[in-house]
């Protein structure tokens, strides 16, 4: 999210070096992994982003790996469940999850009540990809395109009511962000996940939802919602006709979610390291990379130093969006 397109092709041009490094002195310790089932956990409900990327990394898996691999959907608590399960898993090598934004977010908004440490219950292994926000607004709105949704909201203070997926959600604080960042004012109305949020607004209820490209490109294509901008450096090439925020006066402003890998504490170093170089490979084959591209992922595969990296920094930023903008999940 925090510069993210620049930030995201550095971490993949670092995972590509990495990635094609040989095993070589870990050949025979890996040898003998995986020795069962390779469990993935997603916190989120069946076919949602995270889900679906999840599920098409662990069916490249299973064929690299030549072991069953299986996604098991833990969702609840916005991601706490099911993060809470990979860290409480014994480190053998054998659970992983696939994470997104919230789990940054999640560090700020419930300081002292998580059920785990981040830091000491949980190591990153793979930022797996990146996906810029886009924002929709219904076909009948005043307003076309994001410099006019903003000019619209300065002249007419909280008369825009916006979706999220959930308090806390990457849809959240970046509309928060975008507030911030633009001096306007909107109502926030969350909702329990993305689907009632995009129902409500091809309804007309809200006027304004950023979500993932991969739950709004064909809503727009159908012309069933109008996508009037991406929260991105760069425009995606599955909306090669939606211009981002920058493009429309709103410099420096970026959101997504992302998707990436974590395992629990105390599992085998040469474990997250082959597990993240299989990442690594599996996002770049030709029909996952057009997979996830035409979902609007912008495909990584980084080294666990990399996302570590990449959690930190996303940690203070979207902890500052918190603290700003007083957000709250009571």
């Amino acid at each position: 999210m925090t510069q993210l397109d620049r930030r995201q092709f550095s971490l993949g041009l670092l995972a590509a070096g990495a990635s094609l490094a040989a095993p070589g002195v870990l050949a025979q310790s890996q040898a003998a992994w995986p020795s069962k089932p390779v469990r993935i956990v997603v916190p989120y409900p069946p076919g949602g982003f995270t889900d679906v990327t999840a599920r098409l990394v662990a069916q490249k898996l299973q064929e690299r790996l030549g072991q069953t691999v299986t996604v098991d959907n833990k969702p609840g608590a916005n991601s706490l469940i099911g993060v809470d399960n990979v860290a409480k898993s014994p480190p053998d090598g054998h659970t992983f999850g696939v994470v997104i934004a919230a789990y940054a977010a999640n560090t700020t908004l419930y300081q002292g009540k998580l059920p785990y440490d981040p830091r000491k219950d949980l190591v990153p292994v793979s930022l797996i990809g990146v996906s810029p926000l886009v924002a929709a607004v219904p076909n009948e709105a005043p307003f076309k395109t994001a410099r006019e949704l903003i000019e619209y909201a300065r002249r007419n203070p909280d008369k825009i009511s916006y979706a999220s997926s959930g308090n806390g959600s990457a849809v959240h604080l970046s509309t928060e962000l975008l507030k911030s960042m633009t001096g306007t004012q909107m109502v926030h109305i969350p909702y329990k996940g993305a689907a009632p949020a995009l129902t409500d607004l091809m309804g007309g209820q809200v006027q304004l939802f950023l979500d993932a490209a991969s739950g709004l490109i064909n809503p727009g294509k159908q012309g069933k919602v109008r996508l009037i901008g991406v929260a991105s450096e760069q425009r995606l090439p599955a909306l090669p006709e939606v211009p981002t925020f920058i493009e429309q006066g709103v410099t420096g402003f970026t959101g997504s979610t992302w998707a990436g890998m974590l395992a629990p504490a105390g599992t085998p170093k040469e474990v997250v390291q082959r597990m993240s170089e299989e990442v690594a490979r599996i996002v770049r084959l030709d029909d996952v990379k057009s997979r996830l591209e035409a979902m609007g992922t912008i495909p990584v595969g980084s080294t666990p130093e990399a996302f570590e990296r990449f959690i930190a920094e996303e940690t203070g930023k979207w902890g500052k969006v918190i603290r700003d903008a007083k957000v709250s999940v009571d």
